[in-house]
């Protein structure tokens, strides 16, 4: 080692979940050679991939603290985004023989893809499963920077029968803790008058997961995002009559075929009220009784295992303070959040994060000054609330050029043209063809995909050899 290189530090590390972010994390530091503890709640890999057909004793608007259930998957959910941008950048997502073919597969695809990435660079002796992190603190606080290390209370389940479980506490003591437990389980509920006292059935869409509970019956779905289009299609199959409550009565080519299509799906205002005797009342003085409510109002960050002292809060959904969406000023690098963006290609931006923080703490690299962080931070809260942005909305990037920046910080190759491409085709797609976007394009994005396809083979021809 030349005389002016820093020593490479290597650090006890406790990664807290086991879906994408927490995985990419836990081979970054690795690979920067850091001791590494990966703590999952549940009995494999993938997080929100790993699909939880059992929601019973689950809270149905999720108001307890900790959740039982984890994954928002529902049994018929395919992706969103086609295969060719899904997947790190250094071992693509592949079609496999015999497997899902389809570029835009169903979940399991991806739980499978997950579960070969963890054999390939193997992860899963770091992993300890079943194990549900119930607190983590600062074990010292003193000056910036200096000695922070962190205590980790977790609860080991061990399911000895069918009713029978024994729970053993384990506390250890961490050099640093990565935050990677995910944003789509904790239900964001709306304020609704009468919601409190409604009599009849209603619950928010982390725990649907078929239709067939719903048949013949009157369901207002609350939430006119992709989520809340997708679930009312599906249950307009089997329902008698689907209400599709939305803030605002402009939509879409695609979602107006739609509505063409499943003549007992209607579009609905806001809510007003609902009453006990099951009337939902709209905003324009129209009025339905439904049987059930469904809220797909989205998901809210929550970490309440995290004590900080205050230092790092949840505030309308935003997570702060936090210096490039990653780490908290006061506490970094010791503490840092993996996975927190919205509105990002997610898997290569939970790689440039994880290459980061594992830099950072073996001392490759090193973070500009608390003062010039906080300014930062400022400065980007500044900009957002003149732009007006709602605080709710502080953690959806929507910005390639700011994801590129971002990687910059590790060295981290810049998005693909045709990675923007297919981003920005499939958008405009579901747009036009909400219904079917998912298995038919046109000749543009068969240009794209071919570029891609030639992109991703010849990546992992090298990775392979």
């Amino acid at each position: 080692m030349a005389c002016n290189e820093p020593a490479v530090q290597s650090k006890h590390v406790c990664v807290i979940g086991a879906g994408p972010s927490g995985l990419v994390a836990a081979r970054e530091l690795r690979k920067e050679g850091h001791s590494v503890v990966v703590l999952e709640q549940n009995h494999d890999i993938g997080g929100q991939w790993l699909y939880e057909p059992n929601v019973e004793g689950e809270d149905p608007l999720g108001r307890e603290p900790f959740l039982r259930v984890h994954s928002s998957m529902y049994k018929s959910q395919r992706f969103v985004w086609p295969r060719e941008i899904m997947g790190f950048t250094d071992f693509p997502f592949l079609v496999k023989k015999d497997r899902d073919m389809r570029r835009f597969p169903g979940h399991r695809e991806l739980l499978l893809y997950l579960q070969d990435f963890v054999d390939w660079f193997g992860l899963r002796e770091l992993i300890r499963f079943n194990t549900r992190v119930e607190h983590v603190g600062m074990v010292n606080y003193g000056e910036y920077g200096k000695d922070l290390r962190w205590v980790v209370k977790s609860k080991e389940i061990t399911t000895k029968g069918d009713d029978d479980n024994d729970e053993k506490m384990v506390e250890e003591v961490f050099d640093a803790v990565v935050v990677a437990t995910g944003h789509y389980s904790r239900p964001r509920m709306p304020s609704i008058k009468g919601m409190g006292t409604w009599k009849k059935k209603q619950f928010h869409s982390h725990i649907y997961r078929v239709p067939e509970p719903c048949r013949d019956e009157v369901v207002v779905v609350v939430g006119n995002f992709v989520s809340g289009q997708e679930i009312s299609m599906e249950l307009a199959e089997v329902a008698r009559e689907v209400h599709l409550s939305a803030k605002s009565l402009d939509i879409t080519g695609g979602q107006s075929k739609v509505l063409d299509k499943h003549r007992n799906l209607h579009l609905r205002p806001r809510i007003d009220s609902l009453e006990e005797d099951g009337t939902v009342s709209f905003i324009d003085g129209s009025s339905v009784i439904a049987d059930t409510i469904l809220y797909c109002t989205g998901y809210s960050y929550a970490f309440p295992f995290l004590d900080t002292k205050g230092i790092v809060v949840v505030d309308d959904d935003r997570v702060g303070p936090l210096y490039e969406h990653t780490f908290p000023p006061s506490l970094a690098p010791s503490l840092s959040f993996i996975g927190i963006p919205r509105k990002i290609i997610s898997f290569p931006f939970f790689e440039s994060q994880a290459k980061w923080i594992a830099q950072l703490l073996s001392g490759k690299r090193t973070l500009p000054t608390w003062n010039e962080m906080t300014q930062s931070i400022n400065d980007f809260y500044s900009s957002i609330d003149a732009a007006g942005v709602p605080k709710r909305h502080t953690h959806d990037i929507d910005n390639f050029e700011y994801c590129e920046r971002y990687g910059d910080n590790v060295g981290f190759p810049h998005l693909e043209e045709w990675r923007k491409g297919i981003c920005t085709s499939t958008i405009k797609n579901i747009e036009a063809n909400l219904e079917t976007f998912r298995d038919s394009w046109d000749e543009a994005d068969e240009k794209l995909l071919q570029e891609a396809l030639q992109s991703l083979t010849s990546l992992n021809s090298d990775h392979k050899s």
